[in-house]
């Protein structure tokens, strides 16, 4: 979810072991549903928790405080929000729990919960414990974050020679015995002045009005390569062509149609003069109610299915809105890529009835799903944005559904900060030698040699007796399980965790080792498997999956 933030305070709220409480479901108020127009009017919640304790009171190093930001764009009167924070121990067991309401009335609202570190008045036992948020408006929004507590073993990682990539430092060359890959990072979500993005710094309030704000592609592209990104994604919501978050009557197609052009010329036009630099131009497609925004990287073709009052489609291809089934036939069909955008949990990509549905179709035409998203309206240029959303859970569930999908690690910017609200990135290999263009960029994401990162500075390489995250293979006895990290910004790794999950299964994401390399023996039939690595920092990352078929010995006759 994207949210601003302006007011703090702090929450007395009791701190205690109590039965868990029931959050209902709010009722919407008339005022959401008259705002519910804007395409960005939703409730948002993230929370802020730090991965490490602030210290400031002498014999608890590990207190900290837990910020719960709550948001309602486009709110045209007051709507109550009930939230409820749960402190979860390395074994699974509540251990702490607070609970609260804000009221929202069209202005950002900071609930600041503070923690001493102590459990029943003594120490917190050391180890990595999780914190959960669960809040309601007239929706649901669940948000996790690992935090450490207490002195914790830095774990065993594998010697690894870092991948070269596009800047000097880690990797500038190619490393002796390194896999044959370079790595490129980049910001795959991102709008401008074509949409409701665009906006400067220091008027930037949220979404703007479509086709308002003074700064499109032609500026998107220079900013995030002076900013030491690789490569962006300029992603612009498909439904305003018109020039409205509506439908405008007397809107021209041909106007529509000539402006996504325009930006696909801007790429192409950067692209050549600019050699190391991938400008990609894509569109943002759905809308978030009844629906869910997705990606497509590498079409030429403006999708769409709003018409003016003349019956006269305002798009090049008719799609018909929120039938994802259908969109993902046309993209197999037309080799297309897409993202799933900031997923929520339930009730978006909805195929048959299910939300995040299977279809082959689809399946084919999916490389990715966000993991994490920066605060789409922050005005941060200085990477230190504090409001982050994590959707690993909903990733989970599209694994878990079949899809075969990387994570992918994005700032969705709706100001002129593009890539520069935080460090984090999305990281593809492309094989050492070959251009980083776009063709080479679908290609290493249909074979889904990707890594989500929340630190520009650091590389997580996943294999799996040897296969590169990604593939797809059938293996037979043990398997051998290898997290290969590096930081030219001197971190170390705090925690590693080995995921895994049975495609089509639809159940639950377990984890299976606490090690940077681990040998098992998988029951017969499909698993994947992927590694979410945690810094010293609180910084995580996330490697593709590997998706393995495993077969049972041949029996001796």
């Amino acid at each position: 979810m994207k949210t601003t933030s302006q007011l703090s305070f702090l929450v007395l709220a009791a701190a205690s072991l109590f039965n868990p409480v029931k959050l209902p479901a709010a009722k919407a108020a008339p005022a959401v549903i008259a705002a519910a127009q804007h395409e960005h009017s939703e409730f948002e919640a993230t929370l802020n928790a730090p991965y490490r304790g602030d210290g400031t009171k002498r014999g608890q190093p590990d207190a900290r405080s837990f910020t719960l930001s709550f948001d309602y764009p486009g709110l045209r009167q007051g709507l109550g929000a009930r939230w409820q924070l749960e402190l979860v121990a390395p074994g699974g067991r509540t251990v702490q729990r607070w609970q609260g309401s804000v009221q929202l009335a069209g202005q950002p609202r900071d609930v600041t919960v503070r923690w001493q570190g102590r459990l029943n008045g003594r120490t917190a036992a050391p180890g990595i414990y999780r914190v959960r948020m669960r809040a309601v408006a007239d929706e649901t929004v669940e948000q996790s974050w690992e935090i450490a507590v207490g002195p914790l073993p830095a774990p065993l990682m594998p010697a690894f020679a870092p991948l070269p990539t596009a800047h000097p430092g880690m990797g500038a060359a190619p490393a002796p015995a390194s896999l044959p890959y370079t790595v490129y990072y980049g910001n795959l979500h991102s709008q401008t002045s074509h949409s409701d993005g665009g906006a400067p710094l220091d008027n930037c309030k949220g979404a703007q009005e479509p086709q308002t704000a003074p700064y499109g592609p032609d500026a998107a592209y220079p900013y995030a390569r002076d900013r030491g990104l690789d490569l962006l994604m300029v992603s612009e919501h498909n439904h305003m062509y018109d020039g409205s978050d509506g439908t405008d009557s007397g809107a021209d197609p041909a106007a529509a149609k000539a402006l996504y052009q325009s930006g696909l010329q801007a790429a192409r036009g950067f692209n050549a003069a600019h050699p190391g630099f991938l400008a990609l131009y894509g569109m943002e497609w759905g809308v978030i109610s009844k629906g869910g925004h997705l990606n497509i990287f590498n079409s030429d073709e403006l999708l769409g299915w709003e018409k003016n009052g003349r019956g006269d489609l305002l798009a090049d291809t008719v799609t018909a809105r929120s039938d994802y089934g259908a969109l993902y036939t046309l993209m197999k069909a037309r080799g297309w890529i897409g993202q799933f955008n900031h997923p929520a949990n339930g009730g978006q990509f909805v195929v048959n009835g299910v939300a995040l549905g299977y279809t082959p179709d689809g399946d084919a035409a999916m490389a990715l799903c966000e993991v994490l998203n920066t605060s789409a309206f922050s005005t941060n240029d200085k990477e230190q944005e504090t409001r982050r959303s994590n959707f690993e859970q909903a990733c989970n569930k599209a694994l878990e559904a079949g899809y075969h999908v990387a994570f992918s690690s994005n700032q969705d910017n709706h100001c002129a900060n593009w890539g520069a609200s935080y460090t984090n990135r999305t990281a593809v290999l492309v094989p050492n030698g070959v251009p980083l263009t776009r063709d080479s960029f679908v290609e290493a994401l249909r074979a889904r040699r990707v890594f989500a990162t929340m630190d520009k500075h650091a590389q997580l390489v996943f294999t799996a007796n040897g296969r590169l995250m990604g593939e797809r293979f059938d293996n037979s006895g043990p398997l051998v399980l290898k997290a290969h990290y590096a930081s030219d910004a001197g971190r170390r790794v705090a925690s590693v965790a080995v995921m895994e999950g049975v495609p089509g299964r639809n159940g639950t994401v377990t984890q299976v080792a606490a090690a940077a390399e681990v040998s098992i023996v998988p029951a017969p039939g499909q698993h994947f498997y992927y590694v979410k690595l945690t810094q010293d920092d609180g910084n995580i990352l996330w490697s593709a999956p590997v998706w393995v078929n495993q077969v049972a010995p041949a029996t001796k006759p």
